[in-house]
């Protein structure tokens, strides 16, 4: 066992390394490969799925790439078109030479519009977990009147006397690993946590890797991600973001989420108005679709089922919108 910490009545579990048939029938099912400029960056993203169904965007947290919804996402194509984008600085997307939220959910929206889902006549609906939560709950809120609605996956909006946000961290360079094998024994869960699906963690750490050379020009591996994206980052006032959504809006959380506890999901329950759901994935820590893969993917479409037959009871928000770097 490990020493990750653990919330109240978790436990760590034996390790499961080989995957079930369902996962390898899932990540076998290969998606077409797009990319879109965004203000002067090529941004890529994943699709499965009849493009003539409504859209569905899902959103990888920090450090993350679409490869996380790969098992997820042809779940979801039977009744949706399906993206998965890489947010800049991430994934198979280009870097930037400054990021900024406001710009993450213009790729967001970039990606809706290049993927045709615009075109349907039934409006979008965004997933975003953790820090691409916090992308679409400001998507949300800048552009909500586009959107059937958005699900915010263990993203924690807390209270002003709990601070949270993306990390702070001073710019580091990446280390170059002589092979694929050594790389991916480094590769940690961020923010850390147990998984016992190996099988997942291996396939998602298998992708967050690519081929480089090293200073004495011999082949090497180290990580897709931009090591220097939280430099002078500012997300800004979520709490208002959050009460500022323009469209539906759903939270799900990990049973066992040490971001997001149940207090937390009742503080972001309140600052909706108390009308919009919060669904818990029972024996799931933060990494919601790592931990509990087929509950979130049964929970997702029992909740995308119900909007598209139910009237929402949240009355949303209208009058000007807070900046994104208001603090």
């Amino acid at each position: 066992m490990s020493d990750f910490p653990l919330a109240p009545g978790d436990e760590e579990g034996p390790a499961v390394t080989v995957a079930p048939g369902w996962f390898a029938r899932a990540v076998d099912m290969q998606p077409e490969s797009r990319f879109v400029d965004v203000a002067g960056t090529p941004i890529h993203y994943l699709r499965w799925g009849d493009p003539a169904n409504p859209g569905l965007l899902l959103v990888h947290g920090n450090g993350a790439h679409a490869r996380w919804w790969s098992f997820v996402a042809p779940f979801l194509a039977r009744e949706y078109s399906v993206a998965a984008i890489d947010v800049s600085g991430m994934g198979d997307s280009g870097w930037r030479e400054r990021y900024t939220i406001e710009t993450f959910a213009e790729e967001q929206i970039a990606v809706c519009e290049d993927a045709g889902f615009f075109a349907c006549e039934e409006p979008p609906i965004i997933v975003g977990h953790s820090f691409g939560g916090f992308i679409t709950i400001l998507t949300g809120a800048l552009y909500g009147d586009r959107l059937a609605g958005t699900v915010i996956v263990d993203s924690p909006v807390n209270p002003p006397d709990r601070p949270g946000g993306p990390p702070d961290r001073a710019f580091r360079p990446h280390r170059i690993y002589p092979t694929l094998d050594a790389a991916m024994g480094r590769f940690r869960l961020a923010p850390p946590q147990p998984c016992e699906n190996r099988y997942i963690v291996d396939y998602i750490a298998r992708h967050s890797l690519k081929p480089v050379a090293n200073p004495e020009g011999d082949d090497g591996w180290t990580w897709k991600f931009d090591p220097a994206i939280w430099q002078r980052f500012n997300i800004g006032d979520m709490g208002a973001r959050l009460a500022a959504t323009r469209c539906r809006i759903a939270i799900m959380r990990g049973e066992f989420s040490v971001l997001l506890p149940a207090e937390i999901g009742e503080y972001m329950f309140n600052l909706l108005g108390r009308a919009a759901p919060v669904i818990e994935i029972p024996q799931a820590r933060h990494h919601v679709m790592l931990d509990q893969p087929l509950a979130f993917v049964a929970a997702l479409r029992a909740l995308l089922a119900d909007w598209d037959h139910s009237a929402p009871s949240r009355k949303v928000a209208s009058g000007p919108i807070p900046s994104p770097f208001e603090s």
